[in-house]
């Protein structure tokens, strides 16, 4: 595969969101497909593609914003009705735009996620947390979540014999169901996006269903009808986007159906089976927003197939089959169609008559605002944005995208935060210095982005039991100038994540609280504290979460219930700042907690051999950085550097990455004194000791990096 050529762009409609494009089926042998979009202004737009131009079959008036288009159909009959799900409404719409079905459902929240069974009598809706299934627009089932839902499908009847749902859950997990019970859990290695049918129709056994994550993994289970079996997953190892939709769609034409995948940083990929049990990367391409939905088919050209890919700000892409190139006449050299030239030369007219326009428009707007009566409307405009905590490198990524170009990003912090490198990242950076005392400020930087950057990527690095807000102020190219701030908390352990299990061998630290409080306070307790834990008070009577630490790889349990609470550890500060912070949550509210804590010794030496190894690295990448320069300078002076110890040799071939790895881990040493400065001080506190004369000496000893030396000081203090 050479791989498909960028086709352009065919069509814009408003913002969209995930899974809200697809291909209606060709109704002749050899006709195209048509293109069906919903968008964040609650219009549906139908289009077919005549020598390169988009062709409208249907467009609807706008209303709510859609969050999912699926199609559907009765058994063994083209799937071509559209269903289209906005706020708690499901819309039923012909190819030809003649609406048949309007559903108002009992949800009370909005339709987050929607699958329409090849029956097209069977309709599964998600919001947040609840599920529902339909059969007729009757209810017929319900299931309350454990965690966010974030997509849906059910395993094809005609293959399985039985209706069998499976739902994607933000924390970590597959949920299959039966009728309105669980019947089992998968366990997936990152916070589930996207779910897909195996090549489309589950695959041999109906069972086969492929998932993306957050994270940018992606996988295929077998969900049979007692167990999943994992059949492949793909690590994220080029640190690319959260996968947002998947296809199978055999572009190649070899009778096998690869992998289309769209992911949130803009890159499309396709996947082959060489083998059946091993997918590898034979495509990808960049786009510039993220790609809400991807499709395989027959669009532009009887004959080409090409993949179409819509992204964030409504924009339909297409990626050809076609040959843009011909042969030219006598000379050997590659000359564009004359189709391809036609399209180029009309967009070249469309672009300067739209241009005059701009010009004509932005100085009535001036002449207009000079006079007294003028009132300004403050222009909407929508953005995307994502906070999520990376477990490689125990940093918090922000992106924000926006559906016009970003002209600069303030960002704000009244906690103490670093900011790391991105490589992504084109935007010029300044710092602004702030006064941290009275106002609590202790970040401002302003990103100025450069002409048609929409998307903009920051890292950040939190400091635990450090705990307050991020603001990012987001200001597009609009006029007029208008600003919009969101607020992202930075929590008391905001470097744990959620995981599915423990090592319970570790030397732990207890934490218990009793008192008189309820399940729903203390939940909203571990909430305020720990990220990734559902809003939602669980059901049931009591709940355990498990979490790591991303940045040391130490562990934290957390059981409670009414009246009770019981946090586990082995690192004795994650339970220091729980004890802090949860004492004072609970003083807020008046309630009398009584505490109490059970000391493991051992755990602080575990802990130690933990962050060593960290500490020796970042030491000693230290110090090869500082002697770059004046090994450099002896370069130049002594002409080669053959008289050098081996070790100094290669600093100076290695330069280069050990000052790029320096640049992108600034304060990473700092943290890691900071953390075992830390971990003393709060040994002794539980022993009710004060040490804090003692930290010179201690971080004399770390600068010498000795292990034995570090323990001994520790137990001797």
């Amino acid at each position: 595969l050479a791989g498909p050529v960028n086709h352009g762009v065919f069509q814009q409609v408003g913002v969209t969101a995930q899974k809200t494009m697809r291909l209606l089926p060709a109704s002749g042998k050899k006709a195209t497909q048509k293109v069906v979009v919903g968008d964040q202004d609650g219009v549906v737009t139908c289009f077919g593609i005549k020598k390169g131009e988009a062709v409208p079959v249907f467009k609807t008036l706008p209303g709510q914003k859609i969050s999912r288009l699926e199609l559907g159909g009765a058994l063994n009959t083209p799937q071509e009705k559209i269903f289209v799900a906005t706020g708690s409404e499901v819309r039923g719409f012909t190819k030809r735009g003649k609406q048949f079905l309007s559903f108002e459902t009992n949800l009370t929240e909005s339709i987050k996620a929607m699958y329409v069974h090849i029956s097209g009598a069977d309709l599964f809706l998600c919001a947040s947390y609840i599920y529902n299934h339909y059969c007729d627009c009757k209810d017929q089932h319900y299931y309350l979540s454990g965690d966010k839902i974030n997509d849906v499908l059910c395993l094809p009847v005609d293959k399985v014999n039985c209706i069998t749902p499976v739902l994607a859950c933000q924390d970590r997990v597959l949920r299959v169901l039966q009728g309105s019970d669980l019947l089992y859990e998968v366990e997936v290695p990152g916070p589930p996006t996207v779910l897909a049918l195996n090549n489309g129709n589950g695959g041999d056994s109906g069972e086969e269903i492929l998932y993306g994550t957050s994270d940018g993994k992606l996988g295929l289970i077998q969900i049979t009808g007692s167990k999943p079996i994992p059949k492949w997953e793909i690590g994220n190892e080029k640190k690319r986007g959260g996968i947002l939709c998947i296809d199978s769609f055999d572009i190649v034409g070899d009778g096998v159906k690869e992998l289309l995948v769209g992911r949130d940083d803009g890159m499309l990929e396709i996947y082959n089976f060489e083998s059946a049990d091993d997918p590898s990367l034979r495509y990808d391409h960049a786009l510039s927003e993220s790609i809400a939905s991807i499709q395989g088919g027959c669009v532009g050209k009887d004959g080409y197939d090409e993949i179409l890919a819509s992204t964030y700000s409504g924009w339909l892409t297409g990626l050809t089959t076609e040959p843009v190139h011909r042969e030219g006449g006598s000379g050997e050299e590659l000359k564009l169609s004359q189709e391809m030239q036609s399209k180029i030369s009309s967009l070249r007219n469309e672009l300067e008559h739209l241009q005059m326009k701009v010009l004509q428009e932005r100085e009535k707007y001036q002449q207009s605002s000079q006079s007294s009566s003028a009132v300004s409307s403050v222009p909407a405009f929508s953005v995307n944005d994502k906070f999520t905590l990376n477990k490689d490198d125990a940093s918090y990524s922000l992106i924000l995208e926006v559906q016009t170009a970003i002209d600069n990003v303030l960002v704000q912090s009244d906690v103490p935060i670093d900011l790391l490198d991105v490589d992504k990242n084109s935007a010029v950076v300044s710092f602004s210095s702030c006064d941290s005392e009275p106002n609590s400020n202790f970040l401002l930087a302003t990103y100025r982005c450069q002409a048609n950057t929409t998307r903009l990527e920051l890292k950040v690095r939190s400091i635990e039991g450090q705990y307050g807000t991020l603001q990012a102020y987001v200001t597009p190219r609009i006029q007029p100038k208008t600003c919009q701030v969101h607020q992202y908390q930075i929590k008391p352990l905001s470097l744990h994540q959620r995981t599915h299990s423990i090592d319970h061998d570790r030397p732990m630290n207890t934490l218990t609280l009793k008192g008189q409080f309820s399940f729903a306070e203390i939940h909203s307790w571990v909430v305020f504290c720990l990220p990734e834990v559902p809003e939602k008070t669980p059901a049931g009577e009591s709940i355990t979460f498990y979490f790591q630490n991303t940045f040391l790889g130490t562990q934290l349990e957390s059981t409670y219930r009414k009246g009770e609470g019981c946090f586990k550890s082995d690192n004795i500060s994650t339970i220091s700042i729980l004890k802090d912070v949860l004492s004072k949550e609970a003083t807020k509210r008046k309630i009398n907690l009584n505490i109490s804590y059970d000391i493991n010794e051992e755990s602080v030496r575990h802990t130690l051999k933990l962050i060593h190894p960290k500490l020796e690295y970042q030491q000693l990448l230290a110090k090869k950085v500082h002697l770059i320069d004046a090994l450099r300078e002896l370069q130049v002076h002594e002409g080669n550097v053959d008289f050098l110890l081996p070790k100094y040799r290669s600093i100076l071939e290695e330069a280069d990455q050990l000052l790029e790895e320096y640049k992108r881990q600034p304060a990473h040493l700092e943290r890691l004194y900071g953390m075992i400065t830390d971990l003393f001080i709060d040994k002794f506190k539980f022993k009710g000791t004060n040490v804090k004369t003692k930290v010179p000496l201690l971080l004399e000893i770390l600068d010498g990096c000795d292990q034995d030396g570090l323990i001994a000081f520790f137990e001797a203090a």
